[in-house]
């Protein structure tokens, strides 16, 4: 069995995902191929992994290569963590020029204006990455944990013939974070939940205890009082889910963004009420590259680097389809009439079985129509987005931006159309030309 990891470079999350396969005993020897275009973040993975895998005594045989075709070439799964144009310069122009036009962002890399530009800039990599696939190891399971993750999964799964799903983290945490931001500590290993809806922004549809016992009416009497929310965390997805109904997957400083109600330039005041983190990702990118930079030495030094096995689903995924030991997920695939009110086409986050015929999608049905709603408000954008990156024609990159429901709620129709060409401009090199 061979595992290759795109964007190894991206040395932490490689070392969580071929780190817990190493930790994964059934999967017997394996080899592993890391692949990067950056040859020194490449070589720091590929010392931190092997090191790992001589601690663990695992049967891990790694390799690292700046060859696509080595890589790719007699793959059984596909690991894909790039960051196309990483955080300088593209990360600051999708915060930056927008900025010129009063539009502001805390994480722009799942929609709005930035979630756009990003997807535009990685669908032609991952497009020539899938091309090489179907040449070297067209069975391959590709699995994508790059963001925007329903734009890119989505165009996988529609315009390539790769087997792709799109993980994510925020399922597997959401109804313990919940349980823990209002002090229920005593369901948090008793509790089990449905999800469902897109990623990013799907649905708790139920929690319960294990007797059965419905948790929403006391989660919601506790969101409503002061005296469990004395930290304010949280408080876009508690307000989101008193409206709706609903409590939604990702945190607060996602959910403001994917909404019109959150960031507005007319009411400044909401930012400090529901405490939201303007240009938090930014921050995040210069403490990340900060702190590798001070932690990169002692981990190279360091011979006996241990690895705790984390809660991805990489893993599990692989150990599943190669020892046919069925496995539930929650995996982003399309919309083959799993969620019924939303559109087909949409990339949709359901449960979905593993085995040795890999991917089962589970049937969902509708969603509470609320949800949906507010889902589809987020699928046109990705829709639009997919099509701009598939025609090359601009019209529908300022299609996708007008309906994004932040940016439209903030500009009018002719700054919109401004700034996503001053967006196109200044990612000259980094998208294709477009007409």
């Amino acid at each position: 069995m061979k595992i290759t990891f795109i964007g190894a470079g991206s040395t932490v999350f490689a070392r969580n995902v071929i780190g817990d396969c190493i930790l994964t005993p059934e999967l017997g020897e394996f080899d592993v191929c890391l692949f990067d275009i950056d040859p020194k973040r490449l070589d720091e993975s590929y010392q931190i992994l092997t090191n790992i895998n001589k601690t663990a005594n695992g049967k891990a045989h790694i390799t690292q290569t700046l060859d696509r075709e080595t890589a790719f070439r007699g793959a059984d799964f596909v690991v894909n963590a790039i960051q196309v144009g990483g955080y300088d310069p593209c990360t600051i122009i999708d915060f930056e020029v927008p900025k010129k036009y009063g539009l502001r962002q805390t994480i722009a890399d799942t929609l709005g204006i930035g979630g756009i530009f990003r997807t535009l800039r990685t669908i032609p990599v991952m497009k020539a990455y899938a091309d090489d696939m179907e040449r070297w190891c067209p069975k391959a399971l590709f699995l994508n944990y790059t963001n925007p993750m329903a734009m890119l999964s989505g165009y996988m799964q529609r315009y390539t013939n790769i087997q792709t799903v799109g993980l994510c983290h925020s399922v597997q945490g959401c109804a313990r974070g919940l349980l823990q931001t209002l002090g229920m500590d005593e369901y948090l290993d008793n509790n089990r939940w449905e999800i469902a809806g897109i990623n990013h922004q799907a649905w708790l549809l139920k929690i319960e205890d294990l007797a059965g016992n419905d948790l929403y009416p006391e989660i919601k009497r506790r969101a409503s009082s002061p005296e469990y929310n004395t930290e304010g965390r949280d408080l876009v997805r508690l307000k989101i889910m008193k409206e709706f109904g609903y409590y939604v997957t990702e945190s607060s400083e996602h959910s403001s963004e994917y909404t019109p109600w959150f960031i507005k330039s007319k009411y400044p005041e909401l930012i400090d009420e529901y405490k939201i983190p303007l240009d938090e990702y930014p921050r995040r990118c210069v403490n990340q590259i900060n702190g590798w930079n001070e932690m990169r030495d002692s981990l190279l030094k360091d011979s006996h680097i241990e690895h705790k096995k984390t809660h991805e689903f990489a893993s599990y995924i692989i150990s599943a389809v190669m020892h046919d030991k069925p496995y539930r997920i929650h995996g982003n695939v399309l919309n083959t009439g799993l969620i019924t009110n939303l559109p087909q086409n949409a990339c949709v986050e359901v449960p979905v079985m593993v085995d040795r015929n890999g991917l089962n999608p589970c049937y969902v049905g509708d969603l509470p129509e609320q949800c949906a709603a507010i889902n589809r408000t987020n699928i046109n954008v990705q829709l639009l987005t997919i099509q701009a990156a598939e025609t090359l024609k601009k019209e529908y990159i300022y299609m996708a931006a007008m309906m994004d429901p932040h940016t439209s709620s903030e500009l009018s129709i002719d700054d919109i159309k401004a700034l996503c060409d001053d967006l196109i401009e200044a990612h000259k090199g980094w998208i294709p030309e477009f007409h």
